[in-house]
């Protein structure tokens, strides 16, 4: 059983759903635990004798720009640290980028412009302590469920009002008194609007712009936006924008939380710049309930910014001057120190596909699936000469392409510090013995360190000895001039590191003084002329393409995808579609369709939904070639990146949707996976998915014909039966074993949760189920994956008197635990009492 640490400042014991299932994702299925070399195991003496030696060669052949580390924020601080030092001190390369750029690499470069530093001025108690709490680009109810509950409570006591601006009507709108839908990528213009209201209604701190900030003069004479053209640009009405822009000057402690929506663009960069202007035009920063939030997408995004563990940053928050690289080359004793910044995410794999980087490691990340143009990205790395990637997941999409697989530790195994989005550091402690012979990866990185002549320097004997560097390293050639400094660490002996407790850096508020990390002291205003999104739609390419992620998945499903009770909200990969585009196509809820641009296709089942607008659809990011057939959404996405922080425009591209019809659905359990090669083979597949059920695994395939696929599977029929619209076959034995119903409509079919139950009948229940007739299943889908809480059991419950979120809870525990499904919750029971017209509208006003 997993229960939250309700000591800490972070959650206060509160799990989101993927860490109340944690265990069905910490288990050993499909764990890579040895070292592979070429396809096979070896051991790890020889895999890292292989690794050395490839870098070796590498650098001796082609030089520094040759190789490349490419991260993650999975990494602990410590082990991103190792890395980092190897590649920038010892390599002689910046070319150590990280999945973070993908997803904060804009708020950085926001920060850095803005205060001089790479600074969240926010904590999270200012989500519960603002009058105005402003979403921008953050489905926080399903990405950052905990914080919204804190923040959905603290509106609860009638004090607060919520803005959600995002071009879906996502779960999240469930708390806003008012929903801004404007049109993809316009945030800047909308926000250039308000910096402009602002002054014209002398609702600025001209106080606190003239002692603490510059350029605020200038700034506003380049962006000034009317509410007429903001209109004009971001689809709004007039009417709702200034009432959003009244709100936001009457209320004096506003916080915005922004998150991918703003970050994941050309312009991504501007966007946060943007709304940190209007944050410093009013001095609504570091103080209590007021501040511009970036929150991370990732556990370590922060930490691994404050070793440096990206391509355009040193370490511990310096740069590339020749007094920060002097300072840090002291410090690391460094035999080859990197100069200049390296290749960012997007342009290390093209510098890949290009020949130019001949050696490649990858640390728990699957770039194959996330990364933009994924099929070119696939391309890069079959090409690559030295691909090596250590991560505790044996079957990638990424993974098949390496030559070296190294076993790392996962969550719970290794022992380290992590930082959250209001700079906190914490520690991890390891509580799972590690499986196999996976190990940390700072000691993978320091053991081929040593095999390159480098032992003296990465003689690390632990993470504590690891995280003493770092902290002494953030206060050389400091003195006061950055916020991060935590070299009151450097001296914690190792039983201090074991028992730290949480806290957050700098000690007090940062920048509460006024003054800031920039020369001058001073926070700067940067113009933020609006730029459209590079990905427009044209006549062959009609509706914008967004996307994002889903409530109970994470990321490409590597660690989420072993757990059953995650798929149970949403098992297969939807497209959230307008019913007018829909109609126009000729497409039906639920069925399948082809997505698809100038640079591939995928296939989804079509999910008709108002909560896009015309015009424009959704997709989820996590479907790859391990879960799904032609599912990967990265690939339709252009590598367009924004020019101040290399990250990617992954929110906007343009694609088409097209019918798609077969002949034949089939799902079917089995007790053992199938080839997915064999899978891809059978005749007249259009369509299949994987998710894993109780002991098994349950599979739905769109083909032409049911007997196809009758023919990969084990042994012959034990049994077909017939009846009314569906048949059903069962067959093999042992972990042979299989289930299938096959009909012309995928409604048609019973619910997978039922089919595994099935499927484990044993005896004389087993020859039951292979003559008897078949059961009729509850197909509606589960809304709390926390406490396995049907949407039939909701709508019962609320129809036998439960008229509130609280009585359903106290009824059938759904909405206690981690609170995401609470919009749903909402909707259910919105729908059983619709409330007349008047008093929605005086709502909403």
């Amino acid at each position: 059983e997993v229960s939250g640490d309700s000591a800490h400042p972070a959650n206060a014991g509160r799990l989101c759903v993927k860490g109340t299932h944690l265990p069905a994702a910490s288990g050993l299925s499909g764990r890579l635990l040895h070292p592979r070399v070429d396809g096979r195991q070896t051991s790890w003496q020889q895999a890292l004798d292989a690794v050395a030696d490839g870098f070796r060669h590498t650098l001796q052949q082609y030089g520094s720009g040759s190789v490349g580390f490419y991260l993650s924020g999975q990494l602990l601080t410590e082990d991103y640290y190792v890395a980092n030092k190897l590649m920038k001190g010892f390599l002689g390369s910046a070319n150590v980028d990280t999945n973070s750029r993908l997803c904060m690499a804009s708020a950085v470069a926001a920060h850095k412009r803005a205060f001089g530093e790479d600074v969240v001025p926010c904590d999270y108690a200012d989500v519960e302590s603002c009058n105005l709490l402003v979403l921008a680009g953050s489905n926080a109810a399903w990405t950052h469920p905990v914080l919204y509950q804190r923040a959905a409570a603290a509106r609860q006591q009638g004090n607060m009002r919520v803005v959600v601006i995002d071009p879906r009507r996502t779960p999240t709108c469930d708390l806003a008194d008012l929903h801004l839908p404007l049109l993809p990528g316009s945030d800047t213009v909308l926000f250039n609007g308000l910096l402009t209201y602002l002054a014209e209604q002398q609702a600025v701190d001209r106080e606190y712009i003239s002692a603490h900030t510059e350029g605020f003069a200038q700034t506003l004479q380049q962006v000034r936006t009317g509410i007429t053209q903001v209109a004009a640009v971001t689809g709004l009405p007039a009417a709702r924008i200034l009432q959003f822009y009244r709100w936001f000057a009457r209320c004096d402690r506003t916080v915005t939380l922004f998150s991918q929506g703003v970050n994941q663009s050309a312009a991504g960069t501007d966007k946060a710049n943007a709304i940190i202007n209007c944050h410093l035009a009013t001095g609504r920063i570091s103080r209590a309930g007021c501040g511009p939030f970036s929150i991370t997408g990732q556990p370590n995004a922060m930490g691994g910014r404050e070793v440096g563990g990206m391509a355009s940053q040193l370490a511990a928050h310096m740069d590339f001057t020749p007094a920060d690289i002097a300072a840090v080359s002291r410090f690391w004793s460094a035999a080859n120190m990197a100069t200049s910044p390296g290749l960012t995410a997007v342009d290390l794999f093209a510098a890949a596909a290009a020949g130019e980087i001949k050696a490649l490691w990858i640390m728990g990340t699957n770039p194959a699936v996330s990364l933009p143009r994924s099929a070119h990205i696939r391309e890069a790395l079959r090409h690559c000469p030295l691909v090596v990637v250590s991560d505790c997941v044996q079957h990638t999409d990424t993974n098949s392409l390496a030559r070296i697989l190294l076993p790392a530790r996962g969550w719970g195994e290794k022992d380290g510090t992590v930082t959250n989005s209001e700079r906190c550091v914490s520690r991890q402690r390891r509580l799972l013995e590690a499986p196999g012979e996976a190990r940390p990866d700072w000691w993978m990185v320091s053991e081929v360190a040593r095999r390159l002549g480098f032992a003296r320097q990465f003689a690390y004997a632990g993470p504590a000895q690891i995280f003493r560097e770092h902290a002494a390293l953030t206060g050389v050639n400091n003195n006061g001039r950055r916020q991060l400094d935590l070299s009151a660490w450097q001296h914690l002996d190792d039983g201090e590191y074991d028992n730290l407790k949480p806290r957050q850096w700098p000690p007090a508020r940062p920048f509460a003084d006024g003054c800031f990390s920039t020369a001058s002291g001073c926070a700067r205003f940067v113009p933020t002329p609006h730029k459209p999104p590079v990905q427009q739609p044209d006549p062959a390419h009609p509706l914008i393409l967004n996307t994002g992620r889903l409530r109970d998945q994470w990321h490409t499903m590597t660690r989420t995808g072993t757990a059953p009770e995650l798929f149970n909200h949403d098992a297969l990969p939807r497209l959230q579609i307008h019913p007018r585009d829909a109609a126009a196509r000729q497409i039906t809820g639920d069925s399948l369709v082809r997505l698809h641009n100038q640079l591939g296709s995928v296939c989804m089942l079509a999910a008709l939904t108002d909560d896009v607008a015309p015009g424009q659809v959704f997709a989820p990011i996590h479907w790859n070639d391990q879960f799904a057939r032609q599912a990967n959404v990265s690939q339709l996405v252009q590598a367009v990146v924004d020019p101040h922080s290399g990250q990617p425009e992954s929110k906007h591209a343009a694609v088409e949707v097209t019918a798609l019809h077969c002949r034949c659905w089939a799902r079917m359990v089995t007790v053992s996976p199938l080839s997915r090669a064999r899978l891809q083979a059978v005749p007249g597949v259009q369509f299949w998915a994987v998710q894993p059920v109780a002991d098994g695994w349950c599979y739905e395939v769109a083909l032409q014909a049911v007997e196809a696929l009758l023919g990969t599977l084990p042994g012959p029929p034990a049994a077909a039966f017939e009846a009314g619209l569906q048949r059903r076959y069962a067959g093999g034995a042992g972990a042979g074993s299989w289930l299938l119903y096959s009909a012309a409509r995928r409604q048609q079919l019973p619910a997978a949760r039922r089919l595994a139950g099935q499927m484990h009948a044993g005896g004389a229940a087993w020859q039951k189920l292979t003559t008897g007739s078949p059961r009729q299943s509850d197909l509606s889908p589960l809304i709390c994956s926390c406490f396995e809480v049907s949407e039939a059991s909701i709508k019962a419950a609320i129809a036998a008197g439960a008229g509130s979120v609280q009585a359903l809870g106290e009824v059938l525990q759904c909405g206690t635990n981690c609170g995401s499904c609470v919009p749903e919750l909402n909707s259910l029971l919105a729908a059983a009492a619709p409330r007349p017209a008047a008093v929605a509208e005086a709502a909403g006003s």
